[in-house]
Protein backbone atom coordinates (compact mmCIF):
# COMPACT_ATOMS: atom_id res chain seq x y z
CA UNK A 1 0.00 0.00 0.00
CA UNK A 2 1.32 3.43 -0.91
CA UNK A 3 2.11 5.84 1.98
CA UNK A 4 0.34 9.23 2.15
CA UNK A 5 1.52 11.94 -0.20
CA UNK A 6 2.66 14.16 2.71
CA UNK A 7 4.90 11.39 3.98
CA UNK A 8 6.44 10.92 0.54
CA UNK A 9 7.18 14.67 0.28
CA UNK A 10 8.67 14.74 3.77
CA UNK A 11 10.82 11.70 2.99
CA UNK A 12 12.09 13.39 -0.17
CA UNK A 13 12.93 16.62 1.68
CA UNK A 14 14.67 14.74 4.50
CA UNK A 15 16.69 12.55 2.11
CA UNK A 16 17.71 15.55 0.01
CA UNK A 17 18.89 17.62 2.98
CA UNK A 18 16.29 20.39 2.69
CA UNK A 19 16.08 20.88 6.48
CA UNK A 20 14.52 24.34 6.60
CA UNK A 21 11.98 23.47 3.94
CA UNK A 22 11.13 20.27 5.82
CA UNK A 23 10.60 22.18 9.09
CA UNK A 24 8.31 24.71 7.40
CA UNK A 25 6.38 21.90 5.65
CA UNK A 26 5.90 19.91 8.89
CA UNK A 27 4.80 23.03 10.80
CA UNK A 28 2.34 24.25 8.19
CA UNK A 29 0.85 20.77 7.55
CA UNK A 30 0.65 19.89 11.24
CA UNK A 31 2.66 16.68 10.79
CA UNK A 32 4.71 14.80 13.40
CA UNK A 33 8.39 15.74 13.58
CA UNK A 34 9.62 12.23 12.64
CA UNK A 35 7.52 11.84 9.52
CA UNK A 36 9.46 10.34 6.62
CA UNK A 37 12.26 9.15 8.87
CA UNK A 38 11.70 5.44 8.11
CA UNK A 39 14.65 4.65 5.86
CA UNK A 40 13.58 1.00 5.46
CA UNK A 41 10.63 1.87 3.24
CA UNK A 42 11.73 1.63 -0.40
CA UNK A 43 8.79 3.62 -1.79
CA UNK A 44 9.92 7.10 -2.81
CA UNK A 45 8.76 9.81 -5.18
CA UNK A 46 11.46 8.73 -7.62
CA UNK A 47 10.31 5.09 -7.62
CA UNK A 48 6.69 6.13 -8.19
CA UNK A 49 7.67 8.38 -11.09
CA UNK A 50 9.75 5.58 -12.61
CA UNK A 51 6.85 3.16 -12.29
CA UNK A 52 4.52 5.70 -13.91
CA UNK A 53 6.97 6.11 -16.80
CA UNK A 54 7.12 2.33 -17.30
CA UNK A 55 3.32 2.15 -17.24
CA UNK A 56 2.98 4.90 -19.84
CA UNK A 57 5.53 3.17 -22.05
CA UNK A 58 3.72 -0.17 -21.85
CA UNK A 59 0.38 1.51 -22.50
CA UNK A 60 1.79 3.27 -25.52
CA UNK A 61 3.20 -0.02 -26.78
CA UNK A 62 -0.16 -1.73 -26.30
CA UNK A 63 -1.99 0.91 -28.29
CA UNK A 64 0.36 1.60 -31.18
CA UNK A 65 3.42 -0.66 -31.00
CA UNK A 66 6.83 0.93 -30.56
CA UNK A 67 8.54 -1.32 -33.09
CA UNK A 68 5.71 -1.68 -35.62
CA UNK A 69 6.13 1.47 -37.69
CA UNK A 70 6.37 -0.62 -40.88
CA UNK A 71 2.99 -2.18 -40.12
CA UNK A 72 1.07 0.99 -39.28
CA UNK A 73 -1.81 2.14 -41.45
CA UNK A 74 -0.40 4.32 -44.20
CA UNK A 75 -2.17 7.65 -44.45
CA UNK A 76 -2.78 7.51 -48.20
CA UNK A 77 -5.63 5.04 -48.63
CA UNK A 78 -8.50 4.66 -51.13
CA UNK A 79 -11.57 6.60 -50.00
CA UNK A 80 -13.25 8.00 -53.13
CA UNK A 81 -16.09 5.72 -54.34
CA UNK A 82 -16.77 5.30 -58.05
CA UNK A 83 -19.87 3.19 -58.78
CA UNK A 84 -19.29 1.13 -61.91
CA UNK A 85 -22.36 1.17 -64.13
CA UNK A 86 -20.89 -0.73 -67.08
CA UNK A 87 -22.32 -4.14 -66.17
CA UNK A 88 -25.01 -5.07 -68.73
CA UNK A 89 -27.53 -6.31 -66.16
CA UNK A 90 -28.19 -5.55 -62.52
CA UNK A 91 -27.61 -8.62 -60.37
CA UNK A 92 -26.08 -9.56 -57.04
CA UNK A 93 -22.28 -9.47 -57.11
CA UNK A 94 -20.81 -12.82 -56.02
CA UNK A 95 -17.07 -12.41 -56.54
CA UNK A 96 -14.57 -9.84 -57.74
CA UNK A 97 -10.86 -10.06 -58.48
CA UNK A 98 -8.20 -8.54 -60.72
CA UNK A 99 -6.48 -11.01 -63.05
CA UNK A 100 -3.92 -10.66 -65.81
CA UNK A 101 -5.28 -12.20 -69.04
CA UNK A 102 -4.98 -12.23 -72.77
CA UNK A 103 -8.41 -12.61 -74.35
CA UNK A 104 -7.35 -12.81 -77.99
CA UNK A 105 -4.50 -14.35 -79.94
CA UNK A 106 -3.16 -10.95 -81.03
CA UNK A 107 -3.84 -9.16 -77.76
CA UNK A 108 -1.25 -8.65 -75.05
CA UNK A 109 -1.73 -9.62 -71.43
CA UNK A 110 -3.39 -6.91 -69.36
CA UNK A 111 -5.25 -6.58 -66.11
CA UNK A 112 -9.02 -7.06 -66.06
CA UNK A 113 -11.54 -6.76 -63.25
CA UNK A 114 -13.26 -10.16 -63.17
CA UNK A 115 -16.80 -9.94 -61.81
CA UNK A 116 -19.25 -12.80 -61.38
CA UNK A 117 -22.94 -12.20 -60.81
CA UNK A 118 -25.95 -14.20 -59.70
CA UNK A 119 -27.22 -14.44 -63.30
CA UNK A 120 -24.44 -17.02 -64.00
CA UNK A 121 -22.22 -14.61 -65.95
CA UNK A 122 -18.57 -13.65 -65.80
CA UNK A 123 -17.63 -10.14 -66.91
CA UNK A 124 -14.14 -8.82 -67.63
CA UNK A 125 -13.98 -5.04 -67.17
CA UNK A 126 -11.20 -2.96 -68.67
CA UNK A 127 -9.84 -0.65 -65.90
CA UNK A 128 -8.11 1.59 -68.45
CA UNK A 129 -11.27 2.40 -70.39
CA UNK A 130 -13.09 5.68 -69.60
CA UNK A 131 -16.08 4.06 -67.89
CA UNK A 132 -14.64 0.63 -67.08
CA UNK A 133 -16.36 -0.90 -70.09
CA UNK A 134 -16.95 -4.64 -70.35
CA UNK A 135 -14.21 -6.11 -72.54
CA UNK A 136 -15.76 -9.57 -72.57
CA UNK A 137 -18.74 -11.36 -71.02
CA UNK A 138 -19.08 -15.11 -70.65
CA UNK A 139 -22.40 -16.83 -70.06
CA UNK A 140 -21.61 -20.35 -71.28
CA UNK A 141 -19.28 -21.35 -68.45
CA UNK A 142 -21.73 -22.75 -65.96
CA UNK A 143 -25.38 -23.67 -65.55
CA UNK A 144 -25.34 -22.15 -62.03
CA UNK A 145 -23.89 -18.98 -60.45
CA UNK A 146 -20.09 -18.71 -60.36
CA UNK A 147 -18.60 -18.44 -56.87
CA UNK A 148 -14.87 -18.24 -57.60
CA UNK A 149 -12.59 -17.47 -60.54
CA UNK A 150 -8.86 -18.10 -60.70
CA UNK A 151 -6.28 -17.48 -63.44
CA UNK A 152 -3.47 -20.05 -63.42
CA UNK A 153 -1.61 -18.24 -66.20
CA UNK A 154 -2.25 -15.45 -68.72
CA UNK A 155 -4.90 -17.32 -70.74
CA UNK A 156 -6.30 -20.15 -68.63
CA UNK A 157 -9.15 -19.67 -66.19
CA UNK A 158 -10.51 -21.93 -63.48
CA UNK A 159 -14.20 -21.31 -62.84
CA UNK A 160 -16.08 -22.88 -59.91
CA UNK A 161 -19.85 -22.78 -59.46
CA UNK A 162 -22.70 -23.60 -57.10
CA UNK A 163 -23.40 -26.85 -58.95
CA UNK A 164 -20.02 -28.27 -57.91
CA UNK A 165 -18.56 -28.08 -61.41
CA UNK A 166 -14.99 -26.90 -62.04
CA UNK A 167 -14.19 -25.64 -65.55
CA UNK A 168 -10.85 -24.98 -67.23
CA UNK A 169 -11.22 -22.36 -69.98
CA UNK A 170 -8.80 -21.00 -72.60
CA UNK A 171 -9.46 -17.26 -73.10
CA UNK A 172 -7.22 -16.97 -76.19
CA UNK A 173 -8.75 -19.90 -78.08
CA UNK A 174 -12.15 -19.10 -76.53
CA UNK A 175 -12.78 -22.75 -75.81
CA UNK A 176 -13.59 -25.02 -72.89
CA UNK A 177 -10.65 -27.34 -72.23
CA UNK A 178 -12.05 -29.47 -69.44
CA UNK A 179 -15.02 -29.81 -67.13
CA UNK A 180 -14.86 -31.70 -63.84
CA UNK A 181 -17.75 -32.44 -61.49
CA UNK A 182 -16.05 -34.20 -58.60
CA UNK A 183 -18.03 -32.17 -56.07
CA UNK A 184 -21.76 -32.52 -55.51
CA UNK A 185 -22.39 -29.10 -53.92
CA UNK A 186 -21.12 -25.52 -53.91
CA UNK A 187 -17.43 -25.07 -54.72
CA UNK A 188 -16.70 -22.04 -52.54
CA UNK A 189 -12.93 -21.70 -52.88
CA UNK A 190 -10.24 -22.47 -55.48
CA UNK A 191 -6.52 -21.95 -54.77
CA UNK A 192 -3.34 -22.96 -56.58
CA UNK A 193 0.37 -23.40 -55.96
CA UNK A 194 2.79 -23.14 -58.88
CA UNK A 195 6.07 -25.04 -59.06
CA UNK A 196 8.61 -25.45 -61.82
CA UNK A 197 6.76 -28.24 -63.62
CA UNK A 198 3.47 -28.60 -61.76
CA UNK A 199 0.49 -26.52 -60.71
CA UNK A 200 -1.32 -27.85 -57.66
CA UNK A 201 -5.00 -26.86 -57.53
CA UNK A 202 -7.24 -27.33 -54.49
CA UNK A 203 -10.99 -26.85 -54.25
CA UNK A 204 -13.27 -26.67 -51.20
CA UNK A 205 -16.93 -27.56 -51.37
CA UNK A 206 -20.04 -27.76 -49.21
CA UNK A 207 -20.04 -31.52 -49.73
CA UNK A 208 -17.37 -31.53 -46.95
CA UNK A 209 -14.58 -32.46 -49.35
CA UNK A 210 -11.30 -30.86 -50.37
CA UNK A 211 -9.98 -32.10 -53.72
CA UNK A 212 -6.44 -31.58 -54.99
CA UNK A 213 -5.59 -31.71 -58.71
CA UNK A 214 -2.15 -32.01 -60.25
CA UNK A 215 -2.40 -29.78 -63.28
CA UNK A 216 -0.20 -31.05 -66.10
CA UNK A 217 0.29 -30.40 -69.80
CA UNK A 218 -0.86 -32.81 -72.47
CA UNK A 219 1.91 -34.45 -74.44
CA UNK A 220 2.91 -32.25 -77.36
CA UNK A 221 0.47 -29.49 -76.41
CA UNK A 222 0.55 -26.33 -74.37
CA UNK A 223 -2.92 -26.71 -72.87
CA UNK A 224 -2.98 -27.74 -69.20
CA UNK A 225 -5.06 -30.66 -68.05
CA UNK A 226 -6.71 -31.25 -64.68
CA UNK A 227 -7.37 -34.95 -65.01
CA UNK A 228 -8.71 -37.06 -62.19
CA UNK A 229 -8.31 -35.82 -58.60
CA UNK A 230 -4.81 -36.37 -57.26
CA UNK A 231 -6.10 -36.62 -53.69
CA UNK A 232 -9.44 -36.22 -51.91
CA UNK A 233 -9.83 -35.13 -48.32
CA UNK A 234 -13.09 -36.04 -46.56
CA UNK A 235 -13.82 -33.71 -43.63
CA UNK A 236 -16.24 -33.98 -40.69
CA UNK A 237 -17.63 -30.50 -41.47
CA UNK A 238 -17.81 -28.06 -44.39
CA UNK A 239 -14.51 -26.40 -45.38
CA UNK A 240 -14.79 -22.62 -45.34
CA UNK A 241 -11.52 -21.57 -46.94
CA UNK A 242 -8.18 -22.86 -48.25
CA UNK A 243 -4.66 -21.49 -48.44
CA UNK A 244 -1.38 -22.76 -49.89
CA UNK A 245 1.83 -21.97 -47.99
CA UNK A 246 5.41 -23.17 -48.31
CA UNK A 247 6.81 -25.65 -45.81
CA UNK A 248 9.83 -24.27 -43.90
CA UNK A 249 11.25 -27.80 -43.89
CA UNK A 250 11.54 -28.82 -47.54
CA UNK A 251 9.91 -25.85 -49.37
CA UNK A 252 7.08 -28.10 -50.55
CA UNK A 253 3.46 -26.89 -50.70
CA UNK A 254 1.36 -27.17 -47.54
CA UNK A 255 -2.41 -26.84 -47.72
CA UNK A 256 -4.08 -24.91 -44.89
CA UNK A 257 -7.74 -25.82 -44.33
CA UNK A 258 -10.25 -24.00 -42.13
CA UNK A 259 -13.56 -25.73 -41.64
CA UNK A 260 -16.89 -24.95 -40.03
CA UNK A 261 -17.39 -25.48 -36.28
CA UNK A 262 -13.65 -25.69 -35.64
CA UNK A 263 -11.31 -23.02 -34.30
CA UNK A 264 -8.28 -24.80 -35.78
CA UNK A 265 -6.22 -24.27 -38.90
CA UNK A 266 -5.36 -27.73 -40.27
CA UNK A 267 -2.12 -28.32 -42.18
CA UNK A 268 -1.76 -31.00 -44.89
CA UNK A 269 1.32 -31.92 -46.92
CA UNK A 270 1.07 -33.12 -50.51
CA UNK A 271 2.91 -36.41 -50.92
CA UNK A 272 4.66 -36.86 -54.27
CA UNK A 273 4.36 -40.62 -54.42
CA UNK A 274 2.32 -43.35 -56.03
CA UNK A 275 -0.09 -43.29 -53.09
CA UNK A 276 -1.35 -39.78 -54.00
CA UNK A 277 -2.58 -38.62 -50.63
CA UNK A 278 -2.61 -35.67 -48.26
CA UNK A 279 -0.65 -36.18 -45.06
CA UNK A 280 -1.97 -34.47 -41.95
CA UNK A 281 0.89 -32.49 -40.38
CA UNK A 282 -0.85 -30.84 -37.43
CA UNK A 283 -3.17 -28.03 -36.46
CA UNK A 284 -3.07 -24.59 -34.88
CA UNK A 285 -5.79 -23.45 -32.48
CA UNK A 286 -6.95 -19.85 -32.90
CA UNK A 287 -8.71 -19.95 -29.51
CA UNK A 288 -6.22 -21.94 -27.41
CA UNK A 289 -7.44 -20.93 -23.95
CA UNK A 290 -11.16 -20.75 -24.73
CA UNK A 291 -13.41 -22.92 -22.57
CA UNK A 292 -16.24 -22.82 -25.12
CA UNK A 293 -16.79 -25.93 -27.19
CA UNK A 294 -16.89 -23.88 -30.40
CA UNK A 295 -15.90 -20.22 -30.11
CA UNK A 296 -16.04 -19.33 -33.83
CA UNK A 297 -15.24 -20.52 -37.34
CA UNK A 298 -12.29 -19.07 -39.31
CA UNK A 299 -14.37 -18.07 -42.33
CA UNK A 300 -11.69 -16.33 -44.40
CA UNK A 301 -7.91 -16.58 -44.13
CA UNK A 302 -5.65 -14.35 -46.23
CA UNK A 303 -1.86 -14.35 -46.42
CA UNK A 304 -0.04 -11.06 -45.82
CA UNK A 305 1.46 -9.56 -49.00
CA UNK A 306 4.64 -8.61 -47.13
CA UNK A 307 5.12 -11.49 -44.66
CA UNK A 308 4.59 -15.09 -45.86
CA UNK A 309 4.21 -16.32 -42.28
CA UNK A 310 1.44 -13.87 -41.32
CA UNK A 311 -2.28 -14.30 -41.98
CA UNK A 312 -5.41 -12.30 -41.24
CA UNK A 313 -8.47 -14.28 -40.19
CA UNK A 314 -12.11 -13.16 -40.40
CA UNK A 315 -14.31 -15.10 -37.99
CA UNK A 316 -17.98 -16.07 -37.92
CA UNK A 317 -18.62 -14.46 -34.52
CA UNK A 318 -21.92 -12.65 -34.03
CA UNK A 319 -23.17 -9.96 -33.77
CA UNK A 320 -19.85 -8.53 -34.99
CA UNK A 321 -16.97 -10.02 -36.93
CA UNK A 322 -13.73 -10.52 -35.05
CA UNK A 323 -10.37 -10.08 -36.75
CA UNK A 324 -7.24 -12.07 -35.88
CA UNK A 325 -3.73 -11.39 -37.14
CA UNK A 326 -1.81 -14.60 -36.58
CA UNK A 327 1.66 -16.02 -37.14
CA UNK A 328 1.33 -19.39 -38.88
CA UNK A 329 2.84 -22.23 -36.89
CA UNK A 330 3.42 -24.58 -39.81
CA UNK A 331 4.44 -27.96 -38.34
CA UNK A 332 7.98 -29.08 -39.08
CA UNK A 333 9.99 -32.20 -38.28
CA UNK A 334 11.81 -30.31 -35.53
CA UNK A 335 8.59 -29.09 -33.89
CA UNK A 336 7.18 -32.63 -34.01
CA UNK A 337 10.24 -33.91 -32.14
CA UNK A 338 9.92 -31.16 -29.54
CA UNK A 339 6.23 -31.99 -28.99
CA UNK A 340 7.11 -35.66 -28.52
CA UNK A 341 9.84 -34.87 -25.99
CA UNK A 342 7.55 -32.53 -24.02
CA UNK A 343 5.17 -35.45 -23.36
CA UNK A 344 7.86 -37.27 -21.39
CA UNK A 345 8.21 -37.01 -17.62
CA UNK A 346 11.51 -36.63 -15.71
CA UNK A 347 12.16 -40.37 -15.95
CA UNK A 348 11.36 -40.53 -19.67
CA UNK A 349 7.88 -41.96 -19.17
CA UNK A 350 4.67 -40.37 -20.47
CA UNK A 351 2.50 -39.39 -17.52
CA UNK A 352 -0.74 -37.48 -17.11
CA UNK A 353 1.16 -34.53 -15.62
CA UNK A 354 3.67 -34.45 -18.48
CA UNK A 355 0.84 -34.54 -21.02
CA UNK A 356 -0.89 -31.65 -19.25
CA UNK A 357 2.34 -29.63 -19.27
CA UNK A 358 2.82 -30.38 -22.96
CA UNK A 359 -0.73 -29.26 -23.81
CA UNK A 360 -0.29 -26.06 -21.81
CA UNK A 361 3.00 -25.36 -23.60
CA UNK A 362 1.29 -25.77 -26.97
CA UNK A 363 -1.56 -23.49 -25.91
CA UNK A 364 0.88 -20.82 -24.75
CA UNK A 365 2.73 -21.00 -28.07
CA UNK A 366 -0.55 -20.73 -30.00
CA UNK A 367 -1.66 -17.78 -27.85
CA UNK A 368 1.66 -16.00 -28.46
CA UNK A 369 1.17 -16.45 -32.22
CA UNK A 370 -2.04 -14.36 -32.10
CA UNK A 371 -0.69 -10.82 -32.56
CA UNK A 372 -4.02 -8.99 -32.84
CA UNK A 373 -7.52 -10.04 -31.74
CA UNK A 374 -10.19 -7.35 -32.01
CA UNK A 375 -13.83 -6.81 -32.83
CA UNK A 376 -14.24 -5.02 -36.16
CA UNK A 377 -17.74 -3.70 -35.29
CA UNK A 378 -18.85 -5.11 -38.67
CA UNK A 379 -22.33 -6.60 -38.08
CA UNK A 380 -23.04 -10.11 -39.32
CA UNK A 381 -25.31 -13.07 -38.69
CA UNK A 382 -24.85 -16.82 -38.75
CA UNK A 383 -25.74 -16.71 -42.46
CA UNK A 384 -23.08 -14.14 -43.39
CA UNK A 385 -19.99 -14.79 -45.52
CA UNK A 386 -17.14 -12.89 -43.81
CA UNK A 387 -14.49 -11.61 -46.19
CA UNK A 388 -11.27 -9.65 -45.78
CA UNK A 389 -8.40 -8.41 -47.96
CA UNK A 390 -4.98 -6.99 -47.13
CA UNK A 391 -3.78 -3.61 -48.25
CA UNK A 392 -0.88 -4.12 -50.70
CA UNK A 393 1.65 -2.65 -48.26
CA UNK A 394 0.51 -4.96 -45.45
CA UNK A 395 -0.38 -2.05 -43.16
CA UNK A 396 -4.01 -3.05 -42.70
CA UNK A 397 -6.99 -5.05 -43.87
CA UNK A 398 -10.47 -4.28 -45.14
CA UNK A 399 -13.40 -6.37 -43.90
CA UNK A 400 -16.91 -6.94 -45.23
CA UNK A 401 -20.15 -6.41 -43.31
CA UNK A 402 -23.90 -6.79 -43.46
CA UNK A 403 -24.56 -3.06 -43.10
CA UNK A 404 -23.01 -1.92 -46.40
CA UNK A 405 -19.89 -0.38 -44.82
CA UNK A 406 -16.32 -1.41 -45.67
CA UNK A 407 -14.11 -1.06 -42.61
CA UNK A 408 -10.33 -0.62 -42.62
CA UNK A 409 -8.42 -2.05 -39.65
CA UNK A 410 -4.78 -1.34 -38.80
CA UNK A 411 -2.82 -4.60 -38.81
CA UNK A 412 -0.46 -3.83 -35.93
CA UNK A 413 -3.00 -2.50 -33.41
CA UNK A 414 -6.47 -3.57 -34.54
CA UNK A 415 -7.66 0.03 -34.60
CA UNK A 416 -10.62 0.96 -36.78
CA UNK A 417 -9.03 3.48 -39.16
CA UNK A 418 -11.73 4.12 -41.76
CA UNK A 419 -15.36 3.28 -42.52
CA UNK A 420 -16.18 3.58 -46.23
CA UNK A 421 -19.83 4.25 -47.01
CA UNK A 422 -20.90 3.84 -50.62
CA UNK A 423 -23.15 0.80 -50.70
CA UNK A 424 -26.78 0.89 -49.67
CA UNK A 425 -27.03 0.95 -45.89
CA UNK A 426 -28.06 -2.41 -44.53
CA UNK A 427 -26.93 -4.30 -47.64
CA UNK A 428 -24.75 -7.41 -47.52
CA UNK A 429 -21.20 -7.07 -48.83
CA UNK A 430 -20.20 -10.34 -50.52
CA UNK A 431 -16.76 -9.70 -52.02
CA UNK A 432 -13.66 -7.50 -51.71
CA UNK A 433 -10.41 -7.03 -53.61
CA UNK A 434 -7.49 -4.74 -52.75
CA UNK A 435 -4.25 -4.09 -54.58
CA UNK A 436 -2.53 -1.89 -57.11
CA UNK A 437 -4.23 -1.33 -60.43
CA UNK A 438 -3.54 0.83 -63.46
CA UNK A 439 -6.59 2.85 -64.41
CA UNK A 440 -7.26 5.69 -66.80
CA UNK A 441 -7.12 8.06 -63.82
CA UNK A 442 -3.48 7.02 -63.19
CA UNK A 443 -2.14 8.51 -66.41
CA UNK A 444 -0.54 11.38 -64.47
CA UNK A 445 1.56 9.03 -62.31
CA UNK A 446 5.25 8.86 -63.11
CA UNK A 447 6.66 5.82 -64.86
CA UNK A 448 3.32 4.08 -65.31
CA UNK A 449 2.98 3.55 -61.57
CA UNK A 450 -0.06 1.74 -60.28
CA UNK A 451 -2.31 3.32 -57.68
CA UNK A 452 -3.80 1.47 -54.75
CA UNK A 453 -7.44 0.53 -55.24
CA UNK A 454 -10.17 -1.25 -53.34
CA UNK A 455 -13.09 -2.96 -55.08
CA UNK A 456 -16.26 -4.03 -53.28
CA UNK A 457 -19.47 -5.68 -54.38
CA UNK A 458 -22.58 -6.97 -52.70
CA UNK A 459 -26.25 -7.75 -52.70
CA UNK A 460 -27.24 -4.14 -53.38
CA UNK A 461 -26.08 -4.98 -56.95
CA UNK A 462 -23.43 -2.26 -56.82
CA UNK A 463 -19.81 -2.65 -57.85
CA UNK A 464 -17.67 0.13 -56.37
CA UNK A 465 -14.01 0.90 -56.99
CA UNK A 466 -12.47 3.01 -54.23
CA UNK A 467 -9.67 5.28 -55.40
CA UNK A 468 -7.17 7.61 -53.79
Amino acid sequence: MLPPAAELVARFLRASGYTETLSSFVAEAGLPQDIGANSMDAITIESILQEKLSFDTSLNFEKSGLDDKHRRWSVTAPSKPVVLSSLPNRSNILSVSVIGLSISAAGRTKDYIAVTTADRKLHLLDPKSPNYEVARSYSEFQESPILDVLAIDDHHLLVASMSGKLCLYDTVQDSMLEERKDHSKYVVKVVYYSEADTIWIATASWDAKVIVYQCTTRFGEDSPQLGKPYATLHLPSIPETLLFVTSPDDRNPVLVVARRDSTFLHFYAIQRSDSSELTFLGKQNLAPHSNAWIAFTPSDVQLSPTDPSLVAVATSTTPHMKLLVVKLLVPTKQSSLLDTDSNLGPDGVVTQASQARAELSIQDREEAAILVKVSTLAPQTQYSTPRLVWRPDGSGVYVSSDDGVVRGIEASTGKLMVALEGHDLGSKLRCLWAGRLSTLQDRDLDGGAQAECLISGGFDQKLIIWQL
